[in-house]
C-alpha cells in the first residue's frame, strides 16, 4: 500500500490535486498523476502540484498538466501554493516567493481572502513562446483563419508558459472551444504547444474561455488571463489593469510600468485525504 496525503484546492474554478512534500521524497510519476486528475476514477482535477523545497530552501511548484506533462508554470497554480503553505504551517508570511520552472515568482495572501501573484513580465519573441520562425520576431495582432469564413485576431505571448490568444468579437460561449483549442494547441507552429485563450473585450472588462495544453477546456486559467490583458493592452484594445471574466469567475490583472503583471482573485481548499496510490493506478488499469 502506498498511501499519500493529499489536498484539493481551486482558484476561480481552476482545480488541482495538491501533495506537500518539502523533504522531495516522493516524485508522482506522469502515470499516477493521470490518475489523480482523472474525474470518474481519481479525485478530479486541472492538474496536479507538488509542493516541495530546493536546496536554498525555497518552496518549488512541481506542477504536472492533468495529462501528466510538466509545465513550466501555473498563475492560479501558484496562488493555491501559498494557501496551502499557509494551512500545513510551512509559512507564517503572507508574503513569499515560490519557484517554479520558469522562475521565481512572489505570492501575497491579503487579507480579504484573495491571492495575488507577480507573474512577472512577458515576453513576445517566437524565441521565448516558443514558436517556429525567427528568434527575434513576433506574432502580435495577427490575423487568423480559423475555417469557414472565422477570422480572428490572434497574439502569441510567453507568461513563462506558452499562450495563443484569440480576440473574438461575439461571447466566447459561441465557440466551439473544444474543438479549435485542440487543433490550436498541437498546431506545427508551436513546437512544445500552447494554451489557447478566446477573448471579447467588452464594456465591462474582458470575458474569456481557454483550452489548457494538457489538460483541455478549464474553468480558468491564471497565467491565461495575465496573456489577455497584456495582449489587448499591446493592442490598444484595453488599458493595463482589467477585468478578465472566465466562466469559473473574475481575474483581476494589472500590468505595471515596471514590466511584471499581477494576478490577483480567489482561492480555496476543497478538501484533504489521504488516497491508496497503488490501489488507484490499478482501478485506473482495469
Amino acid at each position: 500500500m502506498s498511501e499519500i496525503r493529499a489536498w484539493k484546492y481551486q482558484a476561480t474554478g481552476n482545480d488541482f490535486v495538491m501533495t506537500h512534500d518539502p523533504e522531495d521524497r516522493r516524485v508522482l510519476s506522469a502515470g499516477e498523476v493521470q490518475a489523480l486528475c482523472d474525474r470518474r476514477f481519481g479525485i478530479g482535477a486541472d492538474g496536479s502540484i507538488r509542493v516541495t523545497r530546493g536546496s536554498d530552501g525555497r518552496p518549488f511548484m512541481d506542477y504536472r498538466n492533468a495529462d501528466g506533462s510538466l509545465a513550466e508554470t501555473c498563475g492560479n497554480g501558484l496562488r493555491c501554493v501559498a494557501l496551502l503553505l499557509r494551512d500545513v504551517g510551512d509559512t507564517v508570511e503572507p508574503s513569499f516567493d515560490v519557484a517554479t520552472r520558469a522562475g521565481a515568482r512572489r505570492v501575497e495572501i491579503a487579507f480579504d481572502g484573495r491571492v495575488r501573484v507577480d507573474m512577472g513580465e512577458p515576453n513576445f519573441t517566437k524565441a521565448a513562446i516558443p514558436m517556429r520562425g525567427p528568434a527575434w520576431e513576433t506574432s502580435l495582432h495577427e490575423p487568423l483563419d480559423l475555417g469557414g469564413g472565422l477570422v480572428v485576431t490572434a497574439s502569441a505571448v510567453s507568461m513563462g508558459n506558452p499562450h495563443f490568444v484569440l480576440f473574438v468579437e461575439d461571447d466566447p460561449e459561441r465557440f466551439h472551444v473544444a474543438h479549435i483549442g485542440a487543433v490550436l494547441e498541437r498546431d506545427d507552429r508551436f513546437p512544445e504547444g500552447t494554451n489557447v485563450e478566446f477573448a471579447q473585450i467588452t464594456d465591462d472588462g474582458i470575458v474569456a474561455r481557454v483550452w489548457e495544453r494538457g489538460s483541455g477546456e478549464t474553468m480558468a486559467c491564471g497565467s491565461g488571463a495575465c496573456a489577455i490583458l497584456v495582449a489587448a493592452n499591446e493592442a490598444g484594445l484595453t488599458g493595463s489593469r482589467s477585468s478578465v471574466r472566465f466562466p469559473g469567475g473574475r481575474l483581476e490583472v494589472e500590468r505595471l510600468e515596471t514590466g511584471s503583471v499581477l494576478l490577483t482573485g480567489p482561492a480555496s481548499r476543497v478538501f484533504e485525504t489521504t488516497i491508496d496510490l497503488d490501489a488507484l493506478m490499478e482501478a485506473s488499469e482495469a
